[in-house]
């Protein structure tokens, strides 16, 4: 729950990077709350959470893209159907590279 509320945090933040675990938690919980929230028939609330955490979605998204190397704006691939989907869960599961132009390494530092 805390890279939920840490992905909270940076609501808009674009800059820096994002560790796969912390992308990947914030995923899951955001949509456990989704599928919770629509079956217990809950769709309009449902929509306003989706709607709501737009921002914060896209901004864990480009972290996760600049961990990997990779600019924010690759997350248009999202308009191709499926393809486009297919190629940024390949991006969002590689692994770190090493600092670059967006940053340290976030697992320096850190033991595994």
């Amino acid at each position: 729950m805390e890279h939920f509320i840490g992905a909270l945090k940076k609501y808009a933040e674009f800059s820096g990077r994002a560790r796969r675990t912390e992308f990947w938690m914030y995923m899951l919980i955001y949509f456990v709350i989704n599928f919770v929230l629509t079956l217990l028939g809950l769709d309009t609330i449902a929509l306003i959470v989706a709607l709501a955490l737009v921002v914060p979605s896209l901004s864990i998204g480009a972290r996760r893209l600049h961990d990997t190397g990779r600019s924010g704006w690759w997350q248009l691939l999202s308009l191709i159907p499926i393809i486009g989907a297919i190629v940024l869960i390949v991006f969002w599961a590689q692994d770190s590279h090493d600092a670059n132009s967006y940053g340290a390494n976030p697992k320096e530092g850190v033991p595994a």
